[in-house]
């Protein structure tokens, strides 16, 4: 039966995944691009600002509180076990293509949460909400489309944000501590608990304190096997780009698809970790303190270039230039990311697997904090304040289980429910991206600027467009 219901599964995410989706995803990264003129450009404004405050500014957290919730939602198993599954299925090519889908991707994460901001706005109890639903709504009259991604969003909040991860949590803890999965389940269902009741605020305060540590954990552990890898670095590379483009095989039982298999794994894999064209990040976006969209957009930017330009690139270069370095592994039996990433995290003498563990068990319980908050922003948009409580109870239950769940099949449909997800996202981007165009103008070289447009209450009526 599971065999049976994994190859429907199966067939349903190479269908949402074919060529119309990369297409369509690369090609809105490539013109907002465009349009933005190349935005990336203030990558660097964009983290000055992330570091400063503008408490003056309407909003429930700071700039970097926001920043750091939609980083804890994005750094998570997909910069590890995400790109080595990617690289087992797709090939080294596919490092490639998530770390493209990353370069271009800074622009549509620009563009989403400047709409986002731009469309934002207040329940009568003060409380920010925003996202791809609104700007939907309120910038283009398509409250129909806003409600399927707030349906799609709810749901993927399930599987992206909490199955995925607190399976990946828990097989490290087997696999390296013996401890059972569902004491690890319970563990991290009552830890979650303590913080997601909290709100939002609750959610950023931690998060502005687990990310920091989390990411320059991993990033140092990073360096440190790339330091044991140097002389197969540049080969590494160089593989990586060949087998981008066409099929072949190189040093350490490495194999390319081809163009095809390596950009379906790569972006779906880009995606799932930068989540950029997905509409989930702006959703944070929308509670911080900001005095106009783009600066916040700047912000919310930079995510994108931590998490796939910077973590999810050294990740693929430690794990092809360790396979290279390690012809004895057999990539042909190796389907799963964690499985390499442990390899190659085991070059590290004593501290090396814990460094991997931890890295694995903050990432993956931070991303379950940031995707329970947009998970309560979908649900309430669609069935109202009344069901939080049972959604944030439903959420846990999902956390205590998810250890005894099978992780080939929740990654197939996390990846499934990301691209229902986009659809509707890239919609509103796309039409939206005159506005984007207008607001970019109008505050960035003045960045200080405020404006002055009240935010409406959520229960205002929106005005049609004439």
């Amino acid at each position: 039966m599971y065999e049976k219901i994994y190859s429907v599964v199966d067939a349903i995410d190479g269908a949402v995944w074919g060529w119309g989706m990369i297409l369509l995803l690369l090609g809105t990264h490539v013109f907002m691009t465009i349009r933005t003129r190349g935005i990336q450009r203030k990558l660097g404004t964009g983290i000055r600002l992330s570091v400063s405050k503008d408490e003056e500014a309407e909003g429930e957290v700071s700039q970097f509180g926001a920043l750091t919730t939609a980083l804890a939602a994005t750094i998570g198993t997909g910069n590890i076990i995400g790109v080595g599954t990617a690289i087992a299925l797709g090939g080294p090519g596919a490092v490639f293509w998530c770390w493209l889908t990353g370069v271009f991707g800074i622009a549509t994460k620009y563009s989403e949460s400047l709409i986002s901001v731009k469309y934002r706005v207040k329940t009568r109890d003060g409380r920010m909400q925003g996202g791809a639903m609104y700007a939907l709504e309120r910038g283009l009259n398509m409250k129909w489309l806003g409600l399927l991604f707030a349906i799609f969003g709810g749901f993927a909040s399930f599987g992206i944000g909490c199955a995925t991860q607190v399976n990946a949590i828990a097989t490290v803890c087997k696999e390296n501590m013996n401890i059972p999965g569902w004491i690890v389940g319970v563990a991290v269902g009552i830890l979650i608990a303590l913080v997601i009741f909290g709100g939002i605020q609750s959610i950023a305060s931690v998060c502005e304190k687990l990310v920091p540590f989390m990411a320059i954990l991993y990033v140092a552990g990073c360096i440190v096997i790339l330091g044991f890898n140097r002389d197969f670095i540049l080969p590494a590379l160089k593989t990586i780009l060949t087998l981008a483009f066409k099929p072949g095989a190189a040093a350490g039982g490495l194999i390319g698809g081809g163009l095809m298999q390596a950009m379906q794994y790569g972006v779906a894999r880009g995606l799932f970790s930068n989540e950029s064209g997905m509409g989930s990040a702006p959703i944070a976006a929308a509670a911080a303190q900001t005095r106009n969209p783009v600066r916040q957009a700047l912000v919310s930017s930079t995510g994108t270039f931590w998490d796939t330009v910077v973590v999810c690139a050294m990740t693929g270069i430690v794990l092809v230039s360790s396979i290279m370095k390690n012809p004895s592994i057999d990539m042909g039996s190796i389907s799963d990311g964690g499985v390499l990433t442990t390899l190659a995290f085991d070059q590290i003498p004593v501290i090396g697997p814990f460094i991997l563990v931890a890295g694995i068990i903050s990432f993956a319980f931070s991303t379950v904090l940031g995707w329970a908050y947009y998970g309560e922003r979908c649900i309430e948009y669609f069935a109202g304040k009344k069901v939080l409580i049972p959604y944030r109870i439903l959420y846990i239950a999902v956390a205590v289980i998810a250890p005894i769940l099978s992780l080939n099949l929740i990654w197939l449909i996390a990846d499934i429910l990301n691209a229902l997800m986009a659809i509707p996202n890239l919609v509103a981007v796309l039409l939206l991206s005159p506005v984007v165009v207008a607001e970019t103008k109008k505050y960035i070289n003045n960045l200080d600027a405020k404006d002055d447009t009240p935010v409406p209450y959520r229960d205002e009526p929106v005005q049609k467009k004439k």
